[in-house]
């Protein structure tokens, strides 16, 4: 027991650093971080992104390609660029669809999104605990992880409390889509896209 409570108060003794969404901008203002340093900011964390493996390039390039075909008027494409989320997050999803046009952003970046997607490899965890907990918080209705290690779609939909979330909220629905199946968009109903379309070759090793 003393164990344990030596443990505990260890514990207690050390606390982070957590950085708000406006500082971490500052950072990036005075040239502390750059685009070079490949960050994001996650509840309140700052993390690194690790180097893209030739799977991850290939999934964004084919979400890219693919969702370019099928997007309906009023919302366009972001690939690999910030989202505002909320005071303490300001993640760089793969790929996002959001709504108006690139001029609407001139002088701030969207708050929210019709759908975000992440394509994962060694980030597979990470996209599927504290990014999926940071997008059911902004309230993001439709967040897919394009999963290149097993070659599935993973769909996650229904944002609402959730006591395991690291942030207090999560996703209620968690659907898998597989080569052959296809998925609609929550914002684009009447669109219908392959899954094997953004899939591509063999399983990663």
């Amino acid at each position: 027991m003393a164990g344990v409570t030596e443990a505990s108060a260890m514990q207690a003794a050390v606390s982070r650093r957590l950085w708000t969404r406006e500082e971490y901008e500052r950072m990036i203002d005075a040239g502390i971080l750059d685009e070079n340093d490949r960050a994001e900011l996650v509840a309140g964390e700052i993390v690194v992104k690790v180097t893209q493996k030739s799977p991850h390039a290939t999934g964004v390039g084919k979400g890219q390609d693919t969702l370019i075909a099928v997007l309906a008027p009023g919302f366009h494409l972001r690939v690999q660029l910030p989202l505002a989320l909320d005071p303490d997050s300001e993640p760089e999803p793969d790929l996002a669809v959001v709504p108006g046009t690139r001029d609407d952003y001139g002088e701030e970046h969207p708050r929210s999104a019709a759908l975000v997607i992440e394509v994962a490899d060694s980030s597979l965890w990470f996209d599927r605990t504290q990014k999926a907990a940071i997008y059911a918080r902004a309230g993001i209705q439709d967040y897919w992880i394009l999963n290149v290690v097993d070659r599935v779609l993973e769909v996650y939909r229904d944002p609402a409390p959730d006591a395991a979330s690291p942030v207090g909220v999560g996703y209620r629905l968690r659907l898998t889509f597989g080569p052959g199946e296809r998925i609609t968009p929550l914002a684009f109903p009447s669109v219908s896209i392959a899954v094997d379309d953004l899939l591509s070759g063999a399983p990663a090793v």
